[in-house]
């Protein structure tokens, strides 16, 4: 089963632990942790749904390519690893 991981910084205003999943896409992972820790919807995913701009994920150490429909595929073996993105200038 793929596992979704979530970074410390994230960690520290929603705890959740890292979990295994049953997911084909980044999308049902993440779905599926949002239904162990409700509230962290609101922090990864904007209104539409998509992944808000201060939010980065990797699948298997790569970037997420669809930020929008979050369809990027996942193997049985997969890590989705979850974490706040920098920004500034």
């Amino acid at each position: 089963m793929p596992r979704i991981v979530f970074a410390p910084a994230i960690q520290r205003h929603l705890p959740i632990p890292p979990q295994e999943v049953v997911a084909t896409t980044v999308h049902e992972a993440l779905e599926a942790a949002f239904g162990s820790q409700p509230m962290l919807r609101g922090y990864i995913l904007d209104d539409q749904g998509t992944l808000r701009r201060h939010v980065a994920v990797f699948v298997d150490g790569a970037a997420l390519r669809d930020r929008r429909r979050l369809g990027d595929a996942l193997g049985p073996a997969s890590e989705v690893y979850v974490v706040q993105a920098l920004s500034g200038g």
